[in-house]
């Protein structure tokens, strides 16, 4: 089956239905009608998949999927032109650009954590490329996936967007598939299976993973504002996301106030019970709950702790003085549990960080430029956010994606239509001036190699060999296409 949806996609792709702009952008206006016509629907799966009220959808799915949507939309055109490129001497008759090209036949493998922004931010970059795609949703997040493969044919090209539904088989089945591109969303063990079956196609991939993504927190900064962003981060979704700050570190003087701080916030977001908060979520499913339970063995219970497996409930939980070897240290927690880890300054938390995976996500909170300037000069991670947390992802202009073990490849916004197309070489000559070209051809002698070379790289010792009115040419006719590109 899965080969058949490749195969018949892949035709109609090649019968040029989707190059033309016109096409991409009444495309892209379905996906929006989709969105704000049966956001009810939506909303009302992700309260069934995470008990996620409207406006934490809103917020945390909609607004993005929206607002890429209307951008694609508006932009197109200008992302889709040619890009003249900087021409040498040797060129300078010549037409010489970049031109972005659809890849063909993509896949997208959604993650379950946010189903909708996972799979759609990625769909919106693959039409506005002017690909074909298959949306492969996750099958954890059970209720979105079959509304999604309900809605998509309903409002987009069913010849062009496919939904293919289904667990580890189903996935497994796809992967043997050859496509143009795979986009696959989250950790980084299965990233390393998807790699592993697109190299057999030599298909290029955008492994968007996750990993522990660190929080430094200087003595020298409003700790109060800190926390409140930190804890605001960390707890939505249920801790269930990516780039949620994994674990603090700080020095010992200040773990006291980091935890009294947070207190004070968990009171101000969710009450006495988060539990009962309509703003908290739950667990994605049992295996899960269980997993992250798990991890707190070894662990001081600073805040919180309480959990409900009938519910898939987990409180806000905030563990002190944990140490680097600790079971909750060795993975992505991606859950509520937020581990404090104490260093002795600035260069040990650096340190600390530097021998570990390149993070998806790095944060630091300080009001020392020295202190900022050092954690981003001397650690690396996929992005980075100063005195605040997940933020750099919601600006499209930003790139978004790992480095290492946390991912490969960028997108949102143009970064995504960079990613989904093929960037094409251009170099149009004319017949004209064929004598210039003797330089390069046979039989070749030092003076000719001399020549050729000097053209290659605009070298101003040419101009000797070169007569005065070809020379005024040359630059009138460099002239013309500098002002016809503006």
């Amino acid at each position: 089956m899965e080969k058949q949806v490749v195969d018949d996609l892949r035709e109609v792709f090649q019968s040029g239905r989707s190059r033309p702009l016109q096409y991409r952008k009444q495309q892209l206006r379905a996906l929006l009608r989709l969105i704000t016509e049966r956001q009810a629907d939506i909303e009302q799966a992700l309260k069934q998949d995470l008990n996620r009220n409207t406006y934490n959808t809103s917020l945390f799915e909609l607004i993005s999927i929206e607002n890429d949507i209307k951008l694609a939309e508006s932009d197109i055109a200008d992302w889709a032109a040619p890009q003249p490129v900087k021409k040498n001497l040797n060129s300078a008759l010549d037409d010489a650009y970049i031109k972005p090209e659809p890849l063909g036949v993509v896949l997208i493998i959604g993650t379950w954590n946010y189903p909708w922004a996972m799979i759609l931010q990625p769909l919106v970059g693959a039409i506005a490329a002017g690909n074909a795609a298959v949306v492969k949703p996750s099958e954890l997040s059970e209720h979105s996936a079959r509304l999604m493969k309900e809605l998509l044919p309903l409002y987009l090209d069913k010849e062009m967007y496919q939904v293919v539904t289904g667990g580890v088989p189903e996935t497994q089945e796809l992967l043997k598939q050859r496509f143009d591109h795979i986009f696959y969303t989250g950790s980084s063990m299965v990233g390393k299976l998807v790699m592993e079956a697109a190299a057999r196609h030599l298909t290029p991939v955008t492994l968007e993973l996750g990993g522990k993504s660190p929080c430094y927190i200087d003595k020298n900064c409003d700790i109060a504002v800190a926390c409140r962003r930190i804890t605001w981060g960390k707890f939505a979704n249920c801790g269930q996301t990516c780039i949620a700050p994994d674990y603090i570190l700080c020095e010992p003087s200040i773990q006291d106030r980091i935890v009294e701080e947070i207190q004070k916030t968990l009171l101000e977001f969710y009450q006495k019970d988060p539990k009962s908060s309509p703003d908290y979520c739950r667990i994605i499913n049992t295996r899960h709950f269980d997993r992250i339970l798990a991890l707190m063995n070894e662990c001081t219970v600073a805040l919180g702790g309480e959990s409900d497996h009938s519910q898939c409930y987990i409180a806000p939980t905030v563990l002190r003085d944990v140490l680097p070897h600790f079971k909750i240290m060795q993975e992505e927690i991606f859950g509520p549990l937020l581990p404090i880890v104490t260093v002795n300054g600035l260069s040990e938390a650096i340190n600390f960080i530097n021998t570990r995976e390149k993070p998806l996500a790095l944060y630091v909170f300080s009001s020392n430029k020295t202190v900022i300037k050092r954690m981003l000069t001397e650690t690396t991670s996929g992005g980075v956010t100063v005195n605040d947390v997940l933020m750099h992802y919601t600006l499209d202009t930003l790139p978004f994606g790992g480095v290492g073990n946390s991912g490969m490849g960028r997108y949102h916004g143009r970064h995504t239509f960079n990613q989904l197309s093929h960037h094409r070489a251009c170099l149009i000559k004319s017949f004209a001036m064929e004598s210039l070209n003797d330089a390069r051809y046979p039989p070749l002698t030092a003076a000719r190699l001399h020549k050729a070379n000097c053209a290659a790289i605009g070298d101003a010792s040419l101009k000797q060999h070169i007569p005065l009115p070809t020379l005024l040419f040359f630059k009138v006719f460099s002239l013309k296409n500098h002002f016809k590109s503006i």
